[in-house]
Parts: structure tokens; C-alpha cells; sequence
């Protein structure tokens, strides 16, 4: 099966990797030719334009992944709306709103194709241990793009189907915002055990002790255990944390339906306030979290 992937970013580039490992014909496309030239590396075929990426699918249906950014969304897939084929099957693997998804799928169905959003997660890790796909759309194209979801699954195999256009971008965006919620936690936990009556608690072996067979085992509690051990005063990080769109969108839904998620909204508040200087140890460790499974800069303003 031959594959467009198009944006070769820190998980972009790691589907691609993934899949030409798996057998996949992968074409790789960028706005930049560094991540495309190593892409050659793992055996993918380089595509430096959309139109090259296109004439390289030949004869085949067309199906296209876009890991981009949601901010770049809307102009990318119009762009790529103009020269690829009715019957094609574009992917929207980015975290986009799942209002604009439905939307955008009534688009790309006037002109004859198919759009699916599959929400990923994994971050930097996903190319090692596998992505946790969340696909929503047509069924059809869900079972002909099936055997690249459980490809990219692979070892744990963890991918699934949830509904019509825009359901797989819905339940990333929960994901993403119970995220929030639970690094929040952990890293006022960590704080209260640094600055509460015993000074002299080591954090990091507190987190390695947690880490067996306690009820708050994680794989965040983990990357929090790693920081700590790493850098105990998590020093020279500035605690600036970044919201990159989910939990907003969440916080949004559920005000429309009468929802409350006063967890959600602390922890989306919190991150807003230390991007106007209100950062503290545990902001500091959320920083950490997040370059630890994504690959985020520890301090987006410098």
C-alpha cells in the first residue's frame, strides 16, 4: 500500500519511519527538505512538491496523512484539495478541532473523496512502543486505511473506530484534556511533597516507589520520576506551560451541554496563568512532562 505523508514533524516523521519499516510504499512530503532528505534514510521516497507526491501514487487510490498543525489545517488541505483525485482518502492525523473536522469533511466529500480524522497519540515515543489511534468517518475508508492504523499500533495493537466524521478527533481532544488533569495532579502532588513538612524526601525515589503497584502507576507519573531524577531543582526550566488547544475545546463542549469539569478547568487555567508569570515548581514539572513524551521545548518564550 503506498501512503503520502505529508508534515514531518516530531510524530509525522515517526509515522513514516514506522510504516516504510512495515513494508508501507511511503512518500514523504514537508514545507522543508531536511526532514524529507532524511527521510531516504528509512527508505521512504521523497516528494519535495504536492504535485510530486501525487504523480508518485500512480495508479493507486490515493491516501493521504497530514500531521500538521491545526493552526495550518484549513490552508494545507485546500491546497491539497486542488490537485489530488476524487476518490481519494486524505487522513488528518493532527489534533484539529472536531467541529471544524466535520466541516472540513463535508469539503473534501463535494469534491469526490474521503477525509478521516484520526486522532494520535504517542508523541516521541510512538515510533518505540506504538501510537493510540482514534479514528472517526466513512467505515468504508476506516477499513481500507486499517491495516496503516494497525500497523502504526504495533506492539500494543491499540487503535479503534468510534463514528462519523469528527468522532476521532472528539475523543483525542477528551484524551488530551484528561491529560491536563491528571499532569496537573501529579505535579501538585510532587510540589506538596517538596515543600510540605519534610524537606528531606527525595521526589524522584517517592516516584519510583509509586511506580510499583501503586493505584497512581502511569506512564506520566513515570516521565515525572525521570525529570525529577534527573534534574531534582528542575533547574533552568521557567515553568512556562503551553496549552495547545484541547482542553479549551473540551472546556467549550461542555459548557455547551451543561457539563461541569472543574478538574479540566483548573488545569487549563493553571498553564494560562503561567503564561503571564505565575509559574512554580509544579509548573515547572509540567514543562518537563510534557518535553519528556512530546518533545515540547521546556521554555517556549526563550
Amino acid at each position: 500500500m503506498t501512503i503520502i505523508i505529508s508534515g514531518l514533524g516530531r510524530m509525522g516523521s515517526q509515522i513514516a519511519h514506522k510504516l516504510a519499516d512495515n513494508g508501507f510504499d511511503v512518500i514523504a512530503n514537508n514545507r522543508s527538505r531536511q526532514p524529507i532528505d532524511e527521510a531516504l534514510e528509512y527508505k521512504a521516497r521523497a516528494a519535495y512538491t504536492k504535485e510530486e507526491a501525487v504523480r508518485a501514487v500512480g495508479n493507486e487510490q490515493l491516501v493521504l496523512w497530514l500531521m500538521i498543525s491545526a493552526a495550518a489545517m484549513e490552508e494545507e488541505l485546500a491546497k491539497w484539495l486542488e490537485i489530488v483525485p476524487a476518490g481519494s482518502i486524505i487522513i488528518d492525523g493532527g489534533n484539529s478541532d472536531y467541529r471544524l473536522t466535520k466541516k472540513r469533511s463535508e469539503a473534501v466529500k463535494a469534491k469526490g473523496s474521503t477525509y478521516m480524522d484520526v486522532g494520535t497519540s504517542g508523541g516521541v515515543w510512538g515510533y518505540k512502543n506504538g501510537f493510540s489511534l482514534m479514528a472517526g468517518g466513512n467505515e468504508e475508508s476506516f477499513k481500507t486505511i486499517e491495516p496503516v492504523l494497525r500497523s502504526l499500533s504495533q506492539p500494543s495493537g491499540a487503535y479503534g473506530f468510534f463514528g462519523p466524521s469528527g468522532a476521532g478527533h472528539f475523543v483525542k481532544m477528551v484524551h488530551n484534556a484528561i491529560e491536563y488533569g491528571m499532569m496537573e495532579s501529579l505535579a501538585e502532588g510532587y510540589q506538596m511533597l517538596k515543600e510540605g513538612p519534610y524537606q528531606s524526601i527525595d521526589l524522584a525515589a517517592a516516584g519510583e516507589t509509586w511506580q510499583h503497584g501503586s493505584v497512581i502507576v502511569s506512564w506520566l507519573n513515570d516521565l515525572a520520576r525521570q525529570a525529577l531524577r534527573e534534574n531534582p531543582e528542575l533547574t533552568g526550566i521557567d515553568g512556562i506551560v503551553q496549552e495547545s488547544g484541547e482542553a479549551r475545546w473540551t472546556l467549550e463542549t461542555a459548557a455547551e451541554i451543561g457539563l461541569p469539569m472543574p478538574a479540566i478547568q483548573t488545569a487549563f487555567d493553571v498553564r494560562l496563568a503561567s503564561q503571564k508569570g505565575e509559574t512554580s515548581f509544579a509548573t515547572k514539572l509540567l514543562a518537563a512532562m510534557r518535553n519528556k513524551f512530546g518533545g515540547h521545548e521546556l521554555n517556549p518564550r526563550q
